[in-house]
């Protein structure tokens, strides 16, 4: 059994992908290809933006944005404190100082309140700038974009969806990577649209950014490739990378991101009332990067993480460790007081086996162990 079946889904797609791949060979236009042009249209297009520009992953994809804002020395970026490390990584790397905000219970994604606290204790402290709020669409659900959007216009902040886990999802027919200033997501194998290496992208309305961006990921080019006008980095997507997410993309929208919400569906008949199961508000439709279930305490996470692990059976933990207790996080100033939620969430949450190609029989195996284990 796969955490997830990136094997089953190939040999499903093989022939599409494979042709796909040897036109990339014949070719051979191994960088900004035309498949790569063809993506990033597409991608534009199903996300409901102006613009979408590839890069070479995730993390280039949040770094790209705040290096074209200017955020840098002095500035306040505010992040969630149960969230994958890049996520603040990209901030201090930015010179900026990441300011982590206690997550909501039920959806484990930034809570608002918590985050208007945060936005007024930075400013009544006078010592940083407040400049940009990174949500993120944690395990493929949006994050409250409607309070979010309020606080950012309230205080005059930047919004940089994360939508590295939530590509795909949905509220009210809105389409995650378009909430915000900019968006980004990541093309990971792992999550909801992966490709078959690295991969990123960047999605945006705004035209002037748009183009920065596009410099800002080939060594800063100008018109001329060879005039430098300003400082950038190298973050392409191969051409092969944009050959393989053309054909996945179609799977996605023709039935992936539906099989895994019958995934969903499917498990929580069986396990919702046992464990805490993942919790979707009405008007939302998750992607479902992971399906993460919360157990009552560390002890018994773990214990069934073991159990699990007998009959071969993967599961992860998705997060062990929140944002203000990393190592690298060390020299600022958190409080474990401030963050009970993530705190707990990361000794008590489990994710499950979830893609779109998880068979009845598996689903019913896992739910039955888990339960088998819990009756002990």
């Amino acid at each position: 059994m796969e955490f997830r079946d990136l094997k089953t889904q190939y040999l499903k797609n093989k022939n599409k992908i494979d042709c796909a791949v040897l036109k990339v060979f014949e070719n051979t236009n191994f960088i900004s290809g035309n498949e790569v042009k063809q993506l990033e249209k597409r991608l534009a297009e199903y996300v409901g933006v102006k613009h979408c520009i590839t890069c070479a992953n995730g993390t280039d994809a949040l770094s790209l944005v705040l290096s074209a804002w200017g955020i840098g020395k002095g500035d306040a970026v505010f992040v969630p404190d149960f969230t994958f490390f890049a996520t603040a990584e990209i901030v201090t790397y930015a010179g900026a100082t990441p300011i982590f905000v206690e997550v909501d219970e039920t959806t484990f994604n930034i809570n608002p309140d918590q985050l208007e606290y945060q936005i007024k204790k930075i400013k009544d402290e006078g010592l940083l700038n407040p400049k940009v709020i990174i949500p993120v669409d944690l395990f493929g659900l949006l994050a409250n974009y409607k309070e979010i959007e309020r606080l950012a216009k309230k205080h005059n902040l930047l919004i940089l969806e994360d939508g590295a886990q939530g590509f795909g999802a949905e509220y009210k027919g809105r389409k995650a990577c378009s909430f915000g200033d900019a968006a980004s997501t990541s093309f990971f194998p792992a999550k909801p649209l992966g490709c078959y290496g690295d991969g990123g992208a960047i999605f945006t309305n705004n035209t002037e950014l748009a183009s920065l961006l596009e410099s800002l990921r080939v060594h800063g080019k100008g018109e001329d490739k060879y005039d430098n006008v300003r400082i950038g980095v190298n973050s392409r997507l191969d051409t092969l990378q944009a050959a393989i997410l053309n054909v996945k993309l179609d799977a996605f929208i023709e039935h992936e991101l539906q099989d895994v919400n019958l995934v969903y569906s499917k498990y929580n008949d069986k396990l919702s009332d046992f464990v805490k199961t993942p919790y979707i508000p009405e008007g939302y439709i998750s992607s479902f990067a992971q399906y993460t279930i919360q157990l009552n305490s560390k002890e018994e996470r773990d214990n069934l993480k073991k159990y699990l692990s007998e009959f071969s059976i993967p599961s992860m933990i998705y997060y062990t460790k929140p944002m203000h207790r990393q190592t690298a996080f060390s020299d600022l100033n958190f409080n474990d007081e401030d963050y009970p939620v993530s705190t707990q969430l990361c000794e008590r949450v489990l994710s499950l086996p979830m893609h779109p190609y998880l068979s009845d029989e598996d689903i019913n195996t896992i739910a039955s162990k888990v339960i088998e284990f819990l009756h002990k």
